[in-house]
């Protein structure tokens, strides 16, 4: 098939780490690859943020990224994107009418992509598939005053729910946020994100670590939502462990950036300085030699649509000690391959992570179940595999036909 994926904001070809950098643009990145390994024909829609970016790129998994002029040509934050779609979705057109590639379905990622392909849609009648990534309702919930989305957003994504020909949710918990909010259950069908089996797999070369001293790793954008100061204080009640936090700014910049530097205030005023490292931007290619260091993988976000992260650490064979929030919630089975505790609870997750360092079969049998339960339900080849169903259904559906009625 002819596919078009549209993510605004968020290229796979982006270096992750960003505050705007992250799950989304992994996700595009491995689908695109996977569908694109499957033999079919695939084209990343993203918005040009570098006057210097070519038109298009090949990547070397065999798609295409396609830079898109909407808005200025420098880094814009994902919440001033909305003015731009108009200019996104006429660019789209344009080129799909007059160009020799007109896509069989389209791909939305993240609610303003869906809102440009849907006018695309609208003037091209090709239909769109449409996977959320993050729900404002959601974030409203968890970051009250403190969220910058647009007014409408919660309305858009509603209306977006009711206009496309299929929601992709990626999680259970999804599914009952959408149906509050009115999305209809029927045009919704659950995909799980996948993870890369061969990027990380229990084998493998692993990052340097003290002898004698367990390591707690925690992984992802340096942002609040992410919980990273739920983990700092409960190093308190992990005495002897060591914490490494891997994301955000590369480490030549941690030393500026405004949460880094209240993380490790933080470490300080809990007497845990010593036992906290943050290291900063990690190639996502060596992201394996981390998780194959750590004895303990902990996610502690408010809040997580997916969540990749205890994903990637279970294909390495590393338990997770996780929140009990979103995506989190399925791909982590409590007492089975990991366990879950409430979120900005730090007592709760210290007295979590330090029971699974005490006890070291439950701790291997946790692995043993985590690697089995990624590599079995989650790979990006069973993903791509569901994806072009729900893409051959909605195509079928709005195919023309030569039938007279």
């Amino acid at each position: 098939m002819r596919i078009a994926m549209i993510s605004e904001h968020a290229s796979p070809l982006a270096i992750l780490g960003g505050e705007d950098a992250g799950g989304q643009n992994t996700h595009v990145a491995e689908l695109s690859a996977a569908l694109a390994a499957a033999g079919h024909d695939v084209r990343v829609y993203t918005r040009r943020d570098a006057v210097d970016l070519p038109v298009a790129v090949r990547s070397a998994d065999g798609y295409d990224v396609v830079h898109v002029p909407a808005g200025p040509a420098e880094p814009v934050a994902k919440d001033a994107l909305l003015p731009h779609m108009r200019e996104f979705s006429r660019w789209l057109v344009d080129r799909w009418r007059g160009g020799d590639w007109t896509p069989e379905v389209i791909h939305a990622h993240f609610w303003m992509s869906g809102l440009a392909a849907l006018a695309a849609s609208r003037q091209t009648g090709v239909p769109v598939v449409q996977t959320y990534h993050a729900l404002g309702v959601v974030k409203r919930r968890h970051q009250g005053v403190q969220d910058t989305s647009p007014a409408r957003r919660i309305g858009y994504e509603r209306e977006l729910g009711r206009a496309v020909d299929r929601v992709v949710a990626q999680c259970r918990d999804e599914v009952g946020e959408l149906t509050r909010m009115g999305v209809p259950r029927s045009r919704m069908t659950v995909v799980p994100s996948g993870v890369n089996l061969g990027t990380f797999a229990p084998l493998g070369p692993t990052a340097e670590r003290e002898d004698g001293r367990a390591r707690i790793l925690t992984v992802g954008r340096l942002v609040e939502r992410k919980g990273f100061q739920t983990v700092v204080r409960a190093m308190a009640y992990v005495p002897g462990a060591e914490c490494v936090v891997v994301g955000g700014p590369p480490a030549g910049l941690l030393e500026t950036d405004p949460y880094a530097r209240r993380l490790r205030a933080l470490a300080v005023s809990c007497g845990v300085a010593d036992r906290v490292r943050l290291v900063g931007a990690v190639p996502r290619e060596e992201m394996g030699r981390w998780y194959r260091s750590a004895d303990v993988l902990v996610a502690a976000p408010w809040y997580e649509p997916f969540g990749l992260t205890p994903l990637e650490a279970m294909a390495c064979g590393v338990p997770v000690v996780g929140t009990a929030v979103g995506g989190i919630k399925d791909t982590v089975v409590e007492g089975v391959t990991g366990d879950l505790v409430p979120a900005r609870d730090p007592r709760a997750l210290g007295a979590a992570i330090q029971g699974l360092l005490d006890d070291r079969i439950r701790r291997f049998a946790y692995a043993t179940a985590a690697r089995e339960r990624a590599r079995r339900r989650y790979s990006w080849a069973a993903t791509a595999e569901r994806l072009v169903e729900v893409y051959g259904d909605v195509a079928a559906v709005r195919r023309p036909t030569r039938v007279v009625a």
